[in-house]
């Protein structure tokens, strides 16, 4: 039997990192050196490395993950049949959705790390890019959009969060939980996940800044009408509960909608944004109502990410509004 060409790309992060001279661990290793230590690995795929960057993943940006899936657009489908994208956990999440958002095609592509450098005991690298080459060798993985694997758990990038901060089981998705598992040396799906339609394209590499606000109790909103000023050209504010904010702040979303998109989460750690139930002043209708964007069931991480991209590829309102409907 042929084996897949699997294309595996390091951004950086744990699992690249050893001891550093300042007494912690740095971002040292690549794709080439990771993929030696995992036994077993050149039984499941052709694999072919490509060390993109070397950053830990909080340091990653935008432009570093337009300029990844760009990459990823031009090889697969051609001699490469998937790919495995190595980075920081931190941000893998985030990463991860920026990728679905972006993507053409479907070839599957797997975003991995891990929760424990190489030189630390029970390491996880080594199972984390196995699993990983595993989901991205399958053909059941194709057309799932852009997926997750850590700890044998394949995540959906859509509804996929970190959450815990040392844990190897850091990854869940508390909306419907993992789509499948890596099982004796299997990729199995337990649930029919498609990507959503995207149509996002022509992206500029210039900076559309999307400001990110946690609502809390006694926030009486200073920073919102300051946003304009300092060069934001989107906003998304991480409500309480369903998507609400104190009344006394709505004159200030008011005023901030009239000038720039802003998007309406809520800072709750699952669960969709309303649209229709509550109607007192700084209730979701109030908001809604006032101009601003629901974000669906998208976490306040991912409808910034969502949004800065729409902003870079020219989105009217209208436009914008219909991308969030589909979440």
């Amino acid at each position: 039997m042929t084996l897949p060409t699997i294309l595996m790309i390091s951004l950086g992060g744990t699992i690249t990192m050893t001891q550093g001279a300042s007494g912690g661990v740095v971002p040292t290793l690549d794709a080439s050196d990771l993929v030696r230590t995992v036994p077993g690995l050149d039984a499941v795929a052709k694999i072919e490395t490509l060390p993109l960057l070397r950053k830990p993943s909080g340091s990653l940006s935008l432009n570093d993950l337009m300029a990844t899936a760009s990459l990823l657009n031009e090889r697969l489908g051609k001699d490469i049949a998937g790919a495995v994208v190595i980075q920081g956990t931190d941000t893998i999440e985030e990463s991860a959705f920026v990728l679905d958002l972006l993507l053409a095609g479907d070839a599957p592509v797997v975003v991995t790390g891990a929760m424990r450098s190489p030189e630390a005991a029970g390491a996880d690298g080594p199972a984390n890019l196995l699993a990983s080459a595993i989901v991205a060798a399958s053909p059941d993985a194709r057309g799932r959009g852009t997926l997750v694997v850590l700890n044998d758990e394949i995540h959906a990038a859509r509804f996929v969060q970190k959450s815990h901060t040392a844990l190897p089981s850091a990854f869940r998705s508390p909306l419907c939980g993992p789509i499948g598992l890596v099982t004796e040396g299997r990729a199995q799906f337990q649930l029919n996940h498609h990507r959503n339609p995207t149509s996002i394209s022509a992206l500029s590499n210039a900076d559309r800044p999307v400001a990110l606000l946690k609502i809390s109790l006694g926030d009486d909103g200073r920073m919102i009408s300051a946003l304009p000023s300092l060069g934001f050209a989107g906003a998304v504010v991480e409500s309480m509960g369903a998507g609400h904010v104190p009344a006394d702040i709505v004159p200030l979303l008011s005023a901030l909608t009239e000038q720039i998109p802003v998007i309406l989460a809520s800072r709750v750690n699952t669960g969709p944004t309303f649209t229709r139930t509550y109607g007192f002043p700084g209730s979701e209708i109030d908001l809604i109502g006032h101009g601003m964007i629901p974000a669906g069931a998208l976490s306040g991480l991912k409808a910034r990410l969502l949004l800065a991209l729409l902003l870079r590829s020219g989105s009217n309102r209208t436009h914008i509004r219909t991308a969030f409907e589909r979440y």
